[in-house]
Order: structure tokens, then sequence, then C-alpha cells
């Protein structure tokens, strides 16, 4: 399968109606913090942060589509729908395993609906969601990071993102895999990083990524290599700022093919004027306050939009 264009100006997004600090996804996603708020409280502060970010995009001329959580799946984490489905330009709709088993009932077809309605054309759908009965996952573009001028696919390899499965999924569209292993300190012990959207974003002329997670020189050697042989400048950033969501990054389209990279207000906060001259020389950036969604979901900006990539009826 042939996939052309890297951004889209069309991101579908969920809003919550029950955000928390999911206990299911902590036991490996480090980012998490258990804040000492009341949970009707922490939900009220996500949607707040929610709707801040959608009006940001709107403003910036980005076709944002938005549908509702529903309070009777308990799905704390449906405000990141990028786990589990991705939208592609031949029309396939791409559904994937979940590690956590609360986060399976976020998928829902009225989720496709809203697409059709909106006059995408979905042509089928590729469903990945049996191999959760081996204990073997693969969280969407949260884990396969793709280069689709170039058709290659980038993966952080974790209890998240399993080798087989993303090997699968690279001969299903037609795209080279690029495997490595990132790494982060958790109490002193190097523990892999759940996704490798908070270590690597990939723009159409560059890439942010902490080189410093991939502790094997040989597996950075290969990533740097492959971004430098299709011509993108590589923009690092620490392990500090990565914990800041530095790493968490969408690039998108807006009003007159204008490019945006788009991030949260901390993770914009904690880079360099250096590396904020170095995207800007790229395109624009956008940025908007996330601090609740960040702190208990361990989740960003990027993990907050889904692209739809599908074909126009």
């Amino acid at each position: 399968m042939q996939l052309r264009n890297q951004i889209t100006n069309t991101i579908l997004m969920v809003r919550p109606v029950n955000f928390r600090m999911n206990e299911q996804t902590a036991v490996n996603n480090y980012f998490q913090e258990d804040p000492d708020l009341k949970k009707a409280e922490i939900n009220l502060k996500a949607q707040q942060e929610f709707d801040q970010f959608v009006k940001v995009l709107r403003e910036q001329g980005v076709n944002v589509l938005t549908i509702d959580d529903n309070m009777e799946q308990d799905t704390p984490d449906s405000i990141f729908p990028n786990n589990w489905v991705s939208f592609h330009d031949n029309g396939t709709v791409c559904v994937y395993p979940m590690f956590a088993e609360n986060r399976r009932r976020e998928r829902r077809e009225d989720i496709f609906e809203l697409l059709e309605q909106n006059g995408f054309v979905i042509n089928n759908v590729m469903d990945y969601t049996s191999a959760e009965e081996e204990g073997v996952y693969l969280e969407g573009t949260g884990s396969i990071l793709m280069d689709r001028i170039n058709q290659k696919a980038y993966c952080a390899l974790s209890e998240r993102a399993h080798e087989e499965l993303f090997i699968e999924f690279c001969e299903d569209f037609d795209c080279f895999p690029v495997i490595f292993h990132a790494n982060q300190t958790v109490d002193n012990k190097r523990l892999p990083i759940y996704h490798t959207n908070v270590m690597m974003a990939m723009a159409e002329t560059f890439a942010v990524i902490c080189l410093d997670c991939i502790d094997d020189k040989k597996e950075r050697k290969s990533v740097v290599e492959h971004l430098k042989m299709d011509g993108k400048e590589i923009i690092k950033i620490t392990e500090e700022q990565m914990y800041h969501f530095a790493g968490n990054m969408l690039q998108v389209v807006g009003s007159n093919d204008r490019r945006f990279m788009v991030m949260s207000t901390q993770a914009y906060k904690n880079l360099t004027t250096q590396q904020i001259n170095a995207i800007e020389k790229h395109c624009g950036i956008v940025h908007s306050s996330l601090d609740t969604i960040e702190t208990c979901g361990g989740g960003s900006a990027r993990c907050m939009m889904a692209e739809v990539f599908l074909p126009k009826a």
C-alpha cells in the first residue's frame, strides 16, 4: 500500500467525560502521576484544556472533528484515540490491540460513522485486535512512527509494541521497519519507554528525537542513518526535555497550506531557543496548556490527535 502525504489538515479528537489517572496503564507508563485532586475536578480541568486546545487548532485552520466519550464505558484514556485507530489515504482504517483492558473499550464504530458523515471514505478495516488473546500489542501511532513519504516505520519495542506484529503491519503497508529499543531511567533502572511517540516526532523535513534514550549504539546509529538518508534534519532533545513531553509533537496543515508543529505549552517552554529556531526554519509552532492531561494521562498533544488521511467522497 502506497502512503503519500506525511501530514494532514484533519484531526479526530475525543472529548473526555471521565478522565483520570488510569491505574491499568500506570504499570508501564512512567510519565503518569496521581495528583491530589478529586476525580470530578481532574475531569473538569481536562475538559477545559481539551476545549482550549481544539480552539487553538481551529484558529490556525486545522479541521478538527470532535466526538464526546461516553460515560457507560468508563474509559479514562479515551482522550488518546491515536493508540487504537489510524486512518490511511487508501481508505483503510486500522484498529490496534491495546495493552490495558479498559482501553479496549475505547474502540467505537460511531467514530467511523462520524467520519463518513463528514464525507470521508472508508474502504476497509484492518483489525489487529485478535493479537490481544496472545498478549501481543501494538498501540497505533503511539507505537508506530510513520515516514509516509519514504515508506518507513519507526518503532521502539516495549510491552505495548510487539516486534512480530509491527513487522506484520509494515508488510501490510509496504513499509521498511526501523526497529530499536528506547529506555528511560526510573528509580535508577533503565526501563522501556511505553510509546515511541513520546521520544520521537516525525515531520515532513525534520525529526525531533531523544537519541539519549537509545542505549544501544548500533541501534542509535541505524536510526540516525535512516533519518539522514531521507533528508530529515535531526533536532535532538534531552531525556529531561522528553519528560516534559518535548518529543510528543505532531506536524499538521492549517489554512493556506501552512505547516505547524503542535505541542503542549510545557513542551514548548522546555525547548531551548536554538531548538525552537530549528523547528521554525521548517514550520510554525502552535502550543496549548495540557498540564492536567499530561500529569494524569502520561500523554500529551500528539497522543490526543488521530490524523485522518482518508480520501473524500
